[in-house]
Order: C-alpha cells, then structure tokens, then sequence
C-alpha cells in the first residue's frame, strides 16, 4: 500500500475549469472519502488520480513514483465502479480473475488469489454462480473482489453503493468498512452520501465548485466546520441558521440578540468579533424546546416527525428559515404548539457575512 500526494491538480475541459488546484494529501492506509453536491468535481478527481482522465496542471504521486503521466495500468490502483460492470457470460471465480488471466499471470497464482478474495468478502460459495444469480449486493462484492486480487497500492470506490437498497447500502457499509480493517489499504471513496461519508472516512474532503473548502475527520468537520458550506452540507438534518446580531462584546463573550428578543452569552475563545449583525449555527440535536414560556426563540411547531427513538420538531420562527430541533422520541410537540426554543451557548457557531467560521462550538 502508498499514500497519495495530490499538488495544485488543475482540470478544465475546454474553456471550462472542473478541479481548481487542488492539493491533498493522504497517508498510507488512510479511508479517505471526497463528498460534496452534484458537480463539485469529485468524481472527475478521483478519475484524475486513476489515469482515466489527463490533469491541465499538477502532480499525482502514488508513494514516492510520480504517475501523472502514466497510463492507469502503470500506477497501482484499482477502481471499482458505480456500475458493477460484470461480465454476464462468465462465473463470479472468472469475473474476479479476469484481469489477472489478461496479465497472464499463472493460473495457479489467480486460483489462489481468488479464493483468498472470495473468502474475504464472503463470496466462496457463489464462485460458480453466474451475475444474473446474484443480488445487488453479491453484485458489488464481486466487483470489490476483482480490485483485491489485484493487490493495488490504492483503491478507488466511484459511489459504489449509489445503485443499492436502502438496508443493502447500509450492509455494504458496514463490509467495506471491515474489508479496509482487514487489508490496512489506503482507499479513496467518492460518495454524495454524506451518512456514508461520516460512518466510513478517517478523513473527509469535502468538495465545491472544483475547490477543497476543508479537509478533516468527521467529528472536525462535524463540530469545526470553517465556513457556512461545510458547516450546512455536513450533517442530516443540517445545521440551523439565525440572521441576528452581536450587541456587544465583553468578558470574553459576544452577546447576541436571537429572534424574539432575548439574549445569549457566546464564549468569543479568543476571536475577534465586532457588534453587528452576524450569522448564528447550532445543530437541531443541540436546541431544545422549553416548557417555560420566557427567553429563548418563540415558534410554532408546523411539523413533528416520529422516527421511534427521536422525534423531528419542525418550528416556524419569525425572520428565519424553518428551524429543526431533534428531540426525545416521546416528544409530546404537536402542530399548532405555540414552543420555545433554548440555545446553549456553548454549541453555538459564529460566521461572518462571507460565511468564514469566527466561533465553534466547545463539544470537541
């Protein structure tokens, strides 16, 4: 296995710039995962590592060999597919050695690292059967067992999962997440998903317009996002927002006015906020509906959702955007529920008018 090192990659086609000098970098063993929206350039750069398309400008090293140039055979990865791409004719033993027969590797050898795949990933007793016999997710096993036989430096995953079930999406989680415990591989996994992002990535890259807007773990970008993008696209359901404003500042606190008239003390951590208006985030599982009926943010409940062990309370607040507040799944809240809604101090995020963190909150 090798780590990736990614240097001021650049990719337009024609006129148009996809991947704007991205510089990344990626340790040996590391599950790292690129997710952003549709168009962000994530899949173009992961084709880019791969050799499948050309970099404009940059520089790709696989370990320490530099493979910009070279063709993808000759740079140690293996890609694995949204579409399973299965030979129908051939049995999961032939579609797994396949590429192994065309490197005309000894038929011993593909013998033994067939078996040794299949029992990995659970596919030994399906050897003879043909894709048509298969699940969804036999399907991608199979296609994740075609890229281990072929012992690459770095796997490639291009939204694996995206063609599966619900319930198969999480299974198949769960097995690509023990299949990288067990091989210590350094694997690159491009997802839209960013439930799949958080439960599987030692570090998440998360893409916009071309350009990395933060890379870290998933409790960094989670609880540390650096701006307003990350900070609404990381976490379901996603960050609220309140347009207020910072009255003062004052032993190391920013007091900040909320909708309806009453105030917080956010800790500043040693930032330099300035009064005016400002944009405050907190997480709906860190709000709180009050039985009291002073401070906090007034609203009136539009919508609960009973998930079982959580409730969604959907509250409409004056000025603002619908705020959700994530809630106990006895949650007595109904539509018509006139509520108020606390803010800890402590879990509130800080962003100036371009949307750059100043606060986060002190969970991690």
């Amino acid at each position: 296995m090798a780590s990736l090192t990614l240097r001021d990659i650049q990719k337009s086609f024609g006129e148009v710039p996809i991947i704007r000098g991205v510089d990344l970098d990626v340790k040996d063993g590391e599950f790292c995962v690129f997710v952003g929206p549709s168009g962000c350039g994530k899949s173009t750069l992961l084709r880019l590592i791969a050799g499948l398309e050309g970099t404009t400008e940059g520089t790709v090293k696989i370990g320490e060999r530099d493979v910009t140039r070279l063709a993808p055979a000759e740079r140690g990865v293996s890609m694995v597919f949204q579409s399973y791409a299965l030979y129908p004719h051939m049995t999961v033993a032939e579609n797994i050695g396949f590429g192994m027969k065309m490197a005309k590797m000894p038929k011993t050898e593909i013998a033994a690292r067939t078996e040794k795949a299949a029992k990995l990933l659970h596919l030994t007793e399906l050897l003879n059967r043909r894709p048509a016999q298969l699940s969804g997710g036999q399907r991608q096993r199979v296609a994740i067992g075609r890229a281990i036989v072929r012992e690459p430096d770095v796997f490639l995953f291009d939204e694996p999962l995206s063609n599966l079930d619900a319930a198969l999406r999480v299974q198949m989680r769960i097995e690509i997440s023990k299949l990288h415990n067990d091989l210590k591989a350094t694997m690159i996994y491009v997802t839209h998903d960013q439930v799949e992002a958080m439960t599987m990535a030692d570090k998440i890259v998360v893409l916009s317009a071309g350009r990395i807007e933060q890379v870290g773990s998933p409790l960094e970008l989670y609880h540390r996002p650096n701006n307003l993008f990350v900070a609404t696209f990381i976490g379901s359901p996603k960050m609220n927002l309140f347009n207020v404003n910072v009255s003062e500042v004052t032993g190391g606190s920013a007091i900040v006015a909320l909708p309806g008239g009453s105030t917080i003390a956010v800790p500043t951590r040693g930032a330099t906020i300035t009064p005016g208006p400002i944009t405050l985030g907190v997480r709906p599982e860190h709000l709180t509906i009050a039985p009291t009926e002073t401070g906090g943010i007034p609203g009136t409940v539009s919508l609960s959702e009973h998930l079982g062990g959580e409730t969604m309370i959907y509250v409409d607040v004056a000025g603002s955007d619908t705020t959700i507040v994530k809630a106990d799944g006895l949650a007595p809240q109904r539509a018509g529920d006139k509520v108020r809604i606390i803010v800890a101090p402590e879990t509130v995020h800080l962003f100036d008018k371009s949307g750059k963190a100043l606060v986060n909150g002190s969970l991690i």
